[in-house]
């Protein structure tokens, strides 16, 4: 099997992280990037007597992307990479009307933003030689939008919209772009989206959040390891002919399948029992005082 220069975003915890590995000691050449200094010298660390090399980049600056990119163009004799795995990412949860404009753009900044830049920088060396593989890490999110998480999800649909259009696109160069699309996974995301909530003290959802967060708390207790999303990037970097999409673990297919069945309304009123977003949670059973003409 050839081995093949792969650069992965966001490797310094949970799908990056473990995905770094699995592809290094399979025998390919990894630059595991990512903002986190110690974090890094980590995963050098673990990846030593492999071929992982990790340098410092943020997906949000220009000048480090560039930095980045000149660096592995030195080290590879000006050849850049074969496989681009846009994972970095993050979640900004809390409810829409909470969430500032500021917030709002850092959020797409990372997730949408960064993924074309990074994308942008590393394509044109792809398109000369013929060959590559872009692989772009969306979520379950980016097909079912949830209560409190709708910052997050429509960055995920971005990025799912934005696949499509680049794997047509980039079919007569012979570059392949796939999707990989987790589901419940048991990683830090979970604990950065908690802990990067936007929290009100005077929200008028107060009271759902904190039921949604323990939901949330319950699912990452439960879910899957990164490995299997792990694998599944693995499968999109070496397939002959890669797959569109890839669904990790396998129970994900079912649950999408599920929720494609169900009628919107009673969607939403699953959604809003589940994170606890009802009148009964918010008001607890006191009814509403009827909106006045004006």
């Amino acid at each position: 099997m050839k081995s093949l220069v792969v650069l992965i975003t966001g490797a310094t915890a949970g799908i990056g992280r473990v995905s770094a590995l699995e592809l290094a000691r399979a025998g390919h050449r990894v630059f595991a990037t990512g903002r986190r200094v110690e974090a890094l010298a980590a995963l050098a660390k673990e990846a030593e007597g492999l071929a992982l090399e990790t340098i410092v980049l943020d997906v949000t600056k220009q000048e480090s992307i560039e930095s980045a990119k000149a660096e592995i163009d030195r080290k590879t004799d000006g050849y850049g990479v074969d496989v681009l795995v846009n994972n970095a990412g993050y979640g900004l949860v809390g409810p829409l009307e909470d969430i500032s404009d500021a917030d709002l753009r850092k959020q797409y900044d990372t997730n949408v933003f960064g993924l074309m830049a990074m994308t942008r920088a590393f394509l044109p060396t792809m398109r000369a030689r013929r060959s590559g593989r872009i692989i772009n890490v969306s979520s379950m999110g980016g097909k079912v939008t949830f209560p409190f998480m709708g910052a997050y999800n429509s960055t995920k649909y971005a990025v799912e919209s934005l696949s499509d259009a680049l794997r047509v696109e980039l079919a007569p160069f012979g570059v392949y772009v796939s999707l990989i699309e987790p589901g419940a996974i048991k990683t830090e995301f979970a604990d950065v989206a908690i802990g990067g909530a936007t929290r009100n003290a005077g929200s008028a959802w107060a009271p759902a959040i904190e039921e949604s967060d323990a939901m949330r708390a319950k699912f990452d207790a439960t879910a899957a390891g990164p490995e299997v999303v792990a694998r599944a990037i693995h499968r999109a970097a070496v397939a002959r002919r890669p797959a569109a999409r890839y669904v990790a673990p396998m129970m994900t297919y079912g649950v999408l399948a599920f929720f494609r069945m169900m009628p919107t309304r009673w969607m939403d009123w699953l959604l809003a029992i589940a994170t606890g977003n009802t009148a009964k949670k918010l008001f607890g059973g006191r009814k509403r005082e009827p909106a006045l003409a004006a």
